[in-house]
């Protein structure tokens, strides 16, 4: 009799502004109870409505300090000025609760999850339990004309996000998965399938690129 242990899985997905990374996230957490977001910490000070563990973890820059140094980060960086980072502990302790962990996050935080868990023991329950997908559009041209159809940007902001997103395209070879999100329900029932996939999976050790 085969008994298949049910791994939780810590998903990162990384996309260009604009190429659809947050409405299929959004679709995947809504759809099932067993997958959450990565709560993140951060220096900023709470804007209203947020609340301190469920939105974000609020740290001075002290404590913030204490733990990087303490290395409890898997991954930070300072973005306009503030401070952000994910806990280790935060991603543990969900998966001791049987939570697959979603991770919305940028080109250069999945690099440092990466280069976290390649010096992490074969057998560490993180890196067993990572995969990371790259969402990217059709074309750059169609990426322009999404962002424009927002109509919440001002010429400048998009100019800017067009440059960064051609940089971000050059590294989808980095990911395990890459999805070009042509068409949204499709590009969905394939970030599915790879979190259907990734649990049926075989869990002995795992390299991390």
């Amino acid at each position: 009799m085969i008994n298949l242990e049910r791994f939780p899985l810590l998903i990162a997905v990384s996309a260009p502004s604009g190429a659809g990374k947050t409405t299929l996230c959004d679709r995947l957490v809504a759809e099932y109870d067993t997958i959450i977001y990565s709560v993140s910490c951060t220096t900023r000070t709470p804007r209203e409505g947020e609340v301190d563990g469920k939105s974000y973890f609020f740290l001075s820059d002290d404590e913030f300090d204490r733990r990087v140094k303490a290395g409890e980060f898997i991954e930070h960086a300072t973005v306009h000025d503030h401070r952000y980072g994910t806990l280790k502990q935060t991603i543990t302790d969900a998966f001791r609760e049987g939570y697959d962990v979603l991770m919305d996050i940028d080109v250069q935080g999945a690099a440092q999850i990466r280069e976290y868990l390649h010096a992490a023991p074969a057998d560490d329950p993180m890196r067993l339990a990572y995969i990371d997908v790259f969402i990217a559009p059709p074309s750059i041209e169609d990426l322009q004309l999404r962002l424009w159809g927002r109509g919440k940007d001002e010429r400048q902001v998009i100019q800017r996000r067009l440059i960064m997103a051609g940089e971000e395209l050059k590294r989808w070879r980095e990911y395990q998965y890459v999805i070009v999100n042509d068409r949204l329900d499709e590009s969905y029932a394939a970030l599915k399938s790879i979190v259907s996939a990734e649990h049926h999976r075989v869990r002995r050790t795992k390299t991390v690129r």
